[in-house]
């Protein structure tokens, strides 16, 4: 099997570095878009096998790069999860209203991050 890319959509320079970090540790391939426009363009362009979004980026928010990536060419086929700071259970309903096949609460716990992220791989298809 080969190498899973994940693109990570975050504007915070140490929680990328963290997620980067612990992501290619366990392996991935990772890529790095730190606005929303970015996110989607990476999207399109790369492929990736799974994205890890930020919900609130600069330009657009993490609910409009999901809207415009699912509106895209190969946008069905991805799954994409909210990583968020807001841990209130209205923000998690939101999230999934929005779309996000799943939601992961900052800070992360590194010991359980990469199984996380290995479960999202391994679910069939989007949500």
């Amino acid at each position: 099997m080969s190498t899973a890319r994940i693109l990570v959509v975050e504007d915070n320079p140490k929680n990328m570095k963290l997620v980067r970090d612990v992501l290619e540790f366990s392996g991935y391939e990772v890529i790095e878009a730190t606005s929303g426009e970015d996110g989607v363009r990476l999207a399109e362009s790369e492929r990736p096998h799974l994205i890890l979004m930020d919900l609130q980026l600069p330009g657009i928010d993490g609910a409009e790069a999901l809207r415009r990536i699912r509106g895209g060419p190969e946008g069905q086929d991805v799954r994409v999860v909210a990583v968020t700071a807001f841990a209130m259970d209205e923000d998690r309903s939101r999230a999934f209203a929005s779309g996000f096949d799943g939601y992961l609460e900052k800070p992360i716990t590194v010991s359980r991050f990469p199984q996380q992220v290995r479960e999202f791989l391994d679910r069939d298809g989007p949500a």
